[in-house]
């Protein structure tokens, strides 16, 4: 048979013709292959070339302006370093880290381009200092380094799996809430809105200190709550240091009396115990005892004006209910990257945890603020005490502790903001880690002593506190910030794929059904919860074990842009001429002096800059250290996942998020 020939074949089992085909040579596919000469392939290779080529000096311009950003930025901030003497250790440790790794990396890249396998080789035939070293720290590795990692990593493994556990828990609670459309409601009649009697006395506290931003929005926003003025107090509790900020507080105050709003201001001149020590002198003035109910708003809170008819209700005929909670909402929660990913955290917070635990427990921490209490829960629990930073977490405990119940209503919004800069953020996420730990080691007596159920008592020491508060940040930093950098120079201990990736992932997801706008940021969201790991580690230590930075309380910055919400109601407030005028008159003796203050305080003398953050950066140059080892042992999602983390632990900790300022 020819070689060029063509057999065809046909056969008619069912009118279906088979063609057998011999040669790729065939005259049928000549037209085919002269649409593809290679004179066309050549031209179509170096069309391709020309535009990868042509991509080349747009990323160089774009390393270049990072690389320049990046060293303008180091060159104009500050060093930020909250308290390097009790964080400081963390730091060395993470330094010392660093530098070992570099000079592992440097050792590997030589191994690998020399191609040593000093497995077999018999250590007195090697000749080199540097081979010999590579070679004792590969019997090393093998025999002490990599099952130590190995156990550590397991250990850190079953926690995240547990608390893995705990989130899907929580999750499929709040499906079966939405499910069943499970809510608390109103037992009995309302209040008789023609008889005013029948409303109980409320009192409305607002803390606030130096909140020059936000002070006048809040103010307003609880003077214009519906319900029968001559059953609401509102107590405004100034604790500001700053006499010109005092000033205008208490001018706003004026402002309000003078249009029939019952209305106090105090201010104490020795601010003890923070925002505990402020509630609980204003506890202490003898006209609370004629209230029933006390609603709590921080400065930059600006509740609806059925805010009180919403929740009241609720504690008639409950006489068992302590609290009543309402769920946050915020106004600049699309203003930047860090306002969103924040978003994300709270949203989770409010939508599943309270939920969840307000409808199944009837137990949850007290958030703070936009609640309201039985003043009788909080005189039986003992009031505020000055003896954590969490003051809200430690009644709520307390409360607990004493058979009282909580109710969490997730319809009822609160419009507040949230920190808009990495500084501001960083120092509150400190307190809030670091206030519960310190919690715990005072309330764990009260707690195994208490007379509630011994499941209470489990949900309170290993869910509430153990699990959310100290397992979560702890095996979030040694495992994804410690060990698994670790595994790329001992890769006898590698983490598994899933340990990762998958598990994560799918975690990361899990907390982002609550705000599903914000889907498109799952995977910033993911690596900037590692990248906060560091901040929540150490304040979580220095809770733990009563170090000096435990106890600081700084007030989270605000800017006021909760304002922008109400633009009609504060168009109508008196123009700054007017207020300089009330200031003059109100406050004839000091009006004056006190006026001259406000106008130089217009004019800032100093600027303020973003900060640099050591011990991210340490961070995030360990991550790379070992995203490039990786790199050489082609491990894949683990170098992508190393290269990226450390991509975020550089953008943090040169301050590149949130808010930006010069």
């Amino acid at each position: 048979m020819a070689p060029n020939s063509v057999v065809v074949t046909i056969e008619k089992p069912n009118s279906i013709p088979l063609i057998e085909i011999n040669s790729s040579d065939s005259s049928v596919f000549e037209e085919k292959q002269k649409g593809v000469s290679p004179k066309q392939f050549t031209w179509f290779i170096l069309l391709k070339a020309q535009r990868a080529m042509s991509c080349l000096p747009w990323l160089a311009m774009g390393f270049l302006k990072m690389f320049v950003s990046v060293k303008k930025r180091i060159a104009l901030s500050d060093i930020g370093e909250e308290n390097p003497k009790y964080k400081g250790k963390l730091y060395q440790f993470i330094r010392a880290f660093l530098a070992i790794s570099v000079v592992a990396l440097v050792i590997e890249v030589m191994a690998y381009f020399n191609k040593w396998n000093l497995n077999m080789t018999n250590p007195w035939e090697v000749q080199s200092l540097v081979r010999w070293s590579y070679m004792a720290w590969l019997s090393f590795r093998v025999d002490y380094a990599a099952p130590f990692i190995l156990m550590l990593s397991k250990f850190c493994i079953v926690l995240f799996m547990i608390q893995s556990l705990d989130r899907l828990v929580l999750c499929i609670g709040c499906f079966w809430i939405k499910f069943k459309k499970l809510k608390p409601v109103i037992e009995g009649e309302p209040y008789d809105i023609e008889d005013g009697s029948s409303f109980p006395m409320v009192l409305v506290q607002i803390p606030m200190c130096n909140e020059k931003e936000v002070y006048a929005q809040s103010i307003s926003a609880a003077c214009q709550l519906d319900w029968p003025k001559d059953r609401l107090l509102i107590q405004v509790l100034d604790d500001s240091d700053d006499e010109i900020v005092q000033l205008l507080i208490k001018n706003e105050v004026y402002s309000w009396k003078e249009k029939g709003v019952n209305i106090i201001y105090r201010h104490r001149f020795i601010r003890t115990g923070y925002k505990a020590g402020n509630l609980k002198s204003a506890m202490a003035c003898d006209y609370v005892k004629d209230y029933e109910f006390v609603a709590i708003f921080d400065a930059d809170f600006q509740p609806n004006p059925d805010f009180l008819k919403l929740t009241i209700p609720h504690f008639k005929g409950n006489p068992e209910l302590g609290l009543v909670q309402a769920r946050w909402v915020f106004v600049n929660k699309d203003e930047n990257l860090l306002a969103r990913l924040q978003n994300i955290n709270l949203c989770f917070h409010f939508e599943v945890e309270q939920q969840v635990n307000g409808v199944f427990l009837n137990f949850f921490g007290f958030n703070g603020t936009a609640g309201v209490w039985r003043i009788k829960t909080l005189e039986d629990s003992g009031g505020w005490l000055e003896r954590t930073t969490v003051e809200d977490m430690d009644i709520a405990v307390r409360a607990h502790l004493h058979g009282w119940k909580f109710i969490y209503l997730n319809d009822v919004r609160v419009l507040c903001e949230l920190p808009e800069s990495y500084e501001a953020y960083k120092k509150q996420q400190h307190r809030w880690h670091s206030g519960p730990m310190q919690l715990f080691r005072l309330c764990l007596p009260a707690i195994i002593r208490s007379k509630i159920s011994t499941w209470k008592k489990a949900n309170l020491i290993f869910l509430f506190f153990l699990l959310r508060k100290l397992i979560l940040p702890f095996y979030s930093f040694t495992l994804f910030c410690i060990i698994l950098p670790l595994t790329m120079f001992i890769p006898e201990a590698e983490l598994p794929v899933w340990v990762i990736c998958y598990v994560p992932i799918t975690l990361s997801i899990l907390n982002i059904l609550p705000a599903p706008k914000s889907f498109p940021f799952l995977m910033p969201y993911l690596l900037f919860e590692n990248t906060m790991s560091v901040t929540k580690f150490n304040a979580m230590v220095s809770g733990l074990f009563q170090l000096g930075s435990a106890y600081e309380w700084i007030v989270t910055k605000k800017t006021g842009r909760s304002s922008e919400s109400d633009l009609l109601a504060f168009a109508e407030r008196e123009s700054k001429t007017v207020n300089e005028e009330k200031i003059q008159r109100r406050l004839s003796e000091s009006g004056l002096e006190m006026l001259g203050k406000l106008k130089e305080q217009d004019t800032p003398v100093v600027k303020k800059r973003n900060k640099l953050y050591r011990q991210e950066l340490a961070l995030a140059f360990l991550l790379l250290t070992a995203s490039a080892r990786s790199l050489l042992s082609a491990h894949g999602i683990h170098f992508y996942f190393l290269l990226f983390q450390g991509l975020s632990f550089l953008v943090v900790g040169l301050d590149l998020i949130g808010e930006q300022v010069s």
